[in-house]
């Protein structure tokens, strides 16, 4: 059986011959994996017969994306962003912080919708989709649109970098004529962007992955009333373009979200990633007792204790208890909370893999 036999039977809530397979590693784990290894991180998916592979998909060729007079440079989104490093683990991790939110002085509609810096999706070139597609397909392998981390089709983090993390949320409760602007911009730039992906993909993309953090680590960051009105209309419209091309959706959201489950799956989504086995209300066993046979669940296994802190047979035991808790009946995707990171020990990373071959099989 190979990866899409097995992945789709899986999400068809069926066993196929094991549970399929995924891994997120961060960047700067993937240095560290290479110069302890000495192996790339595609040769290393294909060693352990990983069934997903992501495809970058459009690429940017809009209008240059220069330097602000800080050193800061903007994203898509034209919110200048600084690299900062961290060095931990024999190694480090970079990311590009926002310095600042250039709509947070925004106070009227007006104001919101005379942004200069709105994006196009003309400012991308999407004809490679399909060949990145079909070599996956062609390795036996699920083709899974992944994106540039810092465009990736959403609507609430686009908000909390253009507006502020806190200010989008008192605009949901006190400005929400000025939340709606927001968010319908972000909200028609995306459906403009995927609905150029599907149709470049020409039937060959076989998982859409959204990806918006709609929890904190002890409940949802909106309740789901708010959510039903300033995100549910988004997200269901994402969900049934990528359906009506014959595309599975998956979406990552970090955190504790067991309370807008049932709003995920009444508006269309496949596949709950990232399942964050620290958060409040995310028991993996409760989840599958609740939601089992109508959403198929992705992760769980822990990159924020036990990959970086543990040892490997504590990394074996959180796989034996992951699959145990998930796999019956199908319908799940062994894999991470979210990407491995820098801190974390090359043998448990080793010991995760190991793991995933001895223990998955039904």
């Amino acid at each position: 059986m190979d990866s899409r036999e097995r992945t789709f039977r899986a999400l068809a809530f069926d066993q196929p011959d094991r549970v399929p397979t995924d891994v997120w590693m961060s960047d700067g784990f993937r240095r560290k994996l290479a110069t302890a290894l000495g192996t790339s991180f595609d040769e290393l998916l294909d060693d352990h017969d990983i069934d997903l592979r992501y495809v970058e998909g459009p690429r940017y060729v809009g209008p240059p994306l220069e330097a602000f007079r800080d050193g800061s440079t903007p994203d898509v989104w034209g919110v200048p962003r600084r690299p900062v490093t961290v060095r931990v683990g024999g190694g480090g991790e970079t990311y590009r912080e926002v310095t600042a939110s250039p709509l947070a002085g925004a106070t009227t509609v007006d104001q919101i919708e005379a942004y200069p810096r709105w994006p196009s999706p003309d400012w991308f070139d999407y004809s490679g989709i399909e060949a990145q597609c079909e070599a996956v397909r062609r390795q036996g392998r699920v083709a899974v649109l992944v994106g540039d981390r810092l465009n990736r089709i959403a609507q609430l983090k686009p908000a909390m970098y253009l507006r502020g993390v806190e200010r989008i949320f008192i605009d949901m409760r006190e400005e929400p004529a000025l939340a709606h602007a927001i968010f319908g911009r972000i909200r028609a730039f995306y459906l403009a962007y995927e609905e150029r992906i599907l149709d470049a993909a020409n039937g060959a993309l076989d998982i859409l992955l959204t990806g918006d953090d709609f929890g904190s680590q002890h409940g949802p960051l909106v309740s789901p009333t708010m959510w039903t009105e300033f995100l549910g209309d988004g997200f269901v419209r994402y969900a049934r373009l990528a359906k009506e091309a014959g595309v599975r959706v998956m979406h990552h959201t970090c955190g504790s979200v067991q309370p807008i489950v049932p709003l995920l799956i009444a508006r269309g989504l496949d596949i709950l990633q990232s399942l964050q086995p620290e958060a409040d209300g995310m028991d993996p066993a409760r989840l599958k007792a609740a939601f089992g046979g109508r959403l198929a669940f992705h992760g769980g296994i822990s990159i924020q204790r036990v990959l970086p802190f543990g040892t490997p047979d504590d990394v074996r035991a959180a796989v034996a208890r992951a699959i145990e808790a998930l796999a019956p009946g199908g319908g799940y995707i062994l894999g991470t909370s979210h990407n491995i990171q820098a801190d974390t020990p090359v043998e448990n990373a080793m010991a995760l893999l190991r793991a995933y071959r001895e223990l998955g099989r039904y």
